[in-house]
């Protein structure tokens, strides 16, 4: 098994809470890491119907067997969380169940009414770069078009098989339960439409437009993508400057090897000279920014930056004392233009702080107050 950095914060967490609650899209392996974790608890899953119908049938006798355990798809059986509350406020134990879904709103919303208070949410993402830097190394655009869900890894799947029975399993069976489409085919479509968008401003009118739907069902369909992990939208930050700034979010996903499908990229080579390689690669980044957080058991810190005359940030980390401008660029050599955004930037915000630009090279340089890394690199920036 490859090591999550999530295990330690789930350990920790677990000698605290009566209840863990474990999210992250299908397949990202979820199960795999609380079995691991927690060798010596019960693994229950609610996918399995006989199961599912005890804890809807019996729900106290369902935990009164299953004393202390693991129990996957939570959210399959709603109603369990409110007994989940008596009992582990009865008994008062740490840890006593962790609870796995892949349906964020689903699980989520049930938490906040009945968990509140009793239960540690974390998030765990497909491997982050650092995860597997140790058992792979290869070009970035391997990485972007291969992704990184666990089962191509500890698999050896060709992401040409993998993906598109990702996609099909993930329509069929999250789709379906998350909200009653009745044209599934068009939502396929939609999802293709959000990959030809990586790193762009979200038009939803566009979007609307093109695929041939209402502005309101883009929408609730944006929201499906964000609960079950395929996108996420990088808000624009807040400090103006006295300058306009646009207020729509940024359109990325959270596996660039999902993306690259959806665009039809079918190898390393063709993503080379794609004309969305840029936007790919800054989504790479910025994921890999976001997974860091996650697995250490914290919210994200991410925005972007961008006025309305053009000039822009591609990542900005913001912790609250200290802000950070990181400028994301796929090529490999370094040039004159790469230093403009954050040049601007330090210009109207008089910030000494330092600024970085990740590149697609493999040389670490400085100049002046900005530090050039490698993509490879990553974790050499502690922010």
């Amino acid at each position: 098994m490859i090591k999550r950095t999530l295990q330690s914060k789930l350990r920790f967490l677990a000698k605290k809470f009566p209840v863990i609650t474990l999210t992250g899209p299908r397949q990202s392996g979820k199960t795999t890491l609380v079995k691991d974790t927690f060798p010596d608890k019960k693994y229950i899953s609610l996918e399995d119907s006989d199961v599912r119908n005890f804890a809807i049938e019996d729900p106290r006798g369902f935990l009164k067997t299953y004393n202390n355990a693991i129990i996957d798809e939570a959210q399959k059986c709603p109603d369990l969380f409110s007994y989940i509350q008596t009992k582990v406020d009865h008994d008062n134990i740490p840890g006593q169940y962790i609870l796995t879904g892949s349906q964020n709103f689903l699980l989520l919303e049930k938490i906040s009414q009945s968990l509140a208070g009793r239960t540690a949410i974390l998030k765990l993402l497909p491997f982050s770069y650092s995860e597997i830097s140790n058992i792979s190394q290869k070009i970035h655009e391997y990485y972007i078009f291969t992704g990184f869900y666990p089962r191509i890894y500890n698999m050896d799947i060709d992401p040409g098989d993998f993906y598109p029975s990702y996609i099909q399993t993930y329509i069929e069976r999250d789709v379906r339960s998350m909200k009653n489409i009745s044209d599934l085919n068009k939502f396929q479509i939609f999802l293709k439409l959000c990959a030809g968008r990586v790193g762009q401003l979200l038009n939803l009118s566009s979007l609307a437009t093109e695929c041939g739907i209402s502005h309101t069902t883009a929408s609730s369909w944006i929201s499906i993508l964000e609960a079950s992990y395929i996108i996420f939208l990088l808000k624009p930050h807040h400090k103006n400057f006295n300058k306009r700034l646009v207020k729509m979010p940024k359109l990325y996903f959270f596996d660039t090897g999902l993306a690259s499908f959806l665009l039809g990229i079918n190898s390393v080579t063709q993503l080379s000279t794609h004309y969305n390689k840029g936007s790919l690669f800054e989504s790479f980044i910025i994921s890999e920014f976001i997974k860091r957080r996650y697995h250490e058991g914290k919210e994200h810190n991410c925005f972007f930056w961008r006025d309305k005359t053009g000039h822009e940030i591609d990542l900005i980390i913001d912790n609250g004392n200290e802000i950070s401008p990181i400028e994301i660029k796929s090529g490999q050599t370094v040039t004159n233009s790469y230093f403009k955004g954050i040049n601007y930037w330090n210009k109207i915000s008089s910030s000494t702080k330092e600024g970085f630009i990740i590149y697609g090279g493999k040389e670490a340089q400085l100049r002046k107050n900005i530090k050039i890394l490698p993509w490879h690199d990553l974790d050499k920036l502690n922010l």
